[in-house]
């Protein structure tokens, strides 16, 4: 069964508002839970799924069992992924990014979310984040289940493929590059140093389950938060939509700051249709509380950042 990649709304959803009111109230109560999607990395420069000139409009993501069961789809992932890690390892935190570590410095929050895989949230100093679907900065062997950093199996790669500099057509939010197989060419895969497997990215790709322990962490996040607030995410998947579901079900008050509409904008009080950055810049500012440039704020996600053990 192929994952879900898009959904239309059996009716019309409510419509958006330009009023930031409601978010810089549940911020003033605190204990407000952050549930951030791709949305709060474009300004990063790292495009997102299903906005205005989304990635699915142009390119299919690589999905667990496609990965698993084909050495060819594998090579494939794994040149484009290549590629895609040089340009993906440069973005850097943006407003939106630095106000929610902000906001959870002066204790607005009650825990942060991300279904993101770049790390951008840490790299602004934000706290104890939960990684929804993994951190791509590393690499785990599927047959002894070893983990390595991604910038050991990117020098690994490049001494396998030396030379190997094709021009993507874009960058996806997974980190993946849009190449032909013409450009793919013959690129060669290495294989995990401790027992020969099968390496994957640190992820959860399209029709992968996020680990069952992950997700009871983030239902309990959900159970001690005052609001969920979400950041960015078309709530399309079930992965981020599950917990808006949850907090919607318990009578927490759900919010949503997304530009487009989304599966969760039913269940949530409103949706605030304002880009990111300036929305959380904007809310910040009534609050009193100062974006400051903390230690790794200027740092790259990618390649020599932080790289947690799991």
């Amino acid at each position: 069964m192929r994952p879900t990649l898009s959904w239309t709304p059996a009716e019309a959803p409510p419509p958006g508002s330009t009023d930031l009111r409601p978010v810089v109230q549940a911020l003033s109560a605190g204990g407000v839970l952050v549930l951030s999607g791709a949305g709060i990395s474009t300004e990063s420069g790292i495009p997102d799924y299903r906005g205005e000139g989304g990635s699915l409009s142009r390119h299919t993501p690589m999905t667990y069992q496609d990965f698993t069961a084909d050495a060819g789809a594998r090579r494939r992932y794994w040149a484009r992924s290549h590629l895609g890690w040089r340009t993906f390892g440069g973005a850097r935190p943006n407003t939106g990014h630095r106000a929610v570590a902000a906001f959870g410095r002066h204790g607005l929050l009650s825990g942060v979310i991300t279904q993101n895989v770049d790390g951008l949230h840490q790299a602004a100093g934000s706290e104890g984040v939960v990684d929804l679907h993994g951190r791509l900065d590393r690499v785990v062997c599927l047959a002894c289940g070893a983990f390595s950093p991604r910038r050991e199996l990117a020098r690994r790669l490049e001494e396998a493929n030396e030379g190997f500099a094709p021009v993507a057509a874009a960058i996806n939010p997974d980190g993946d590059a849009d190449l032909t197989d013409e450009q793919v060419g013959d690129f060669r895969v290495v294989s995990c140093t401790v027992c020969g497997g099968v390496l994957k990215p640190d992820v959860v790709f399209f029709g992968e389950a996020v680990p069952p322990k992950r997700v009871a962490h983030c239902r309990e996040l959900v159970r001690e938060a005052r609001t969920l607030l979400v950041l960015g995410s078309s709530l399309t998947v079930m992965s981020g939509l599950r917990f808006v579901r949850q907090a919607a079900q318990a009578g927490l008050p759900v919010l949503i700051v997304n530009r487009d509409t989304t599966r969760g904008d039913g269940l949530a009080l409103t949706r605030v249709a304002l880009p990111l950055g300036e929305a959380l810049a904007h809310a910040a500012d009534r609050l009193g509380v100062p974006l400051d440039v903390v230690d790794g704020d200027e740092e790259p996600a990618g390649p020599g950042a932080d790289e947690r053990s799991p």
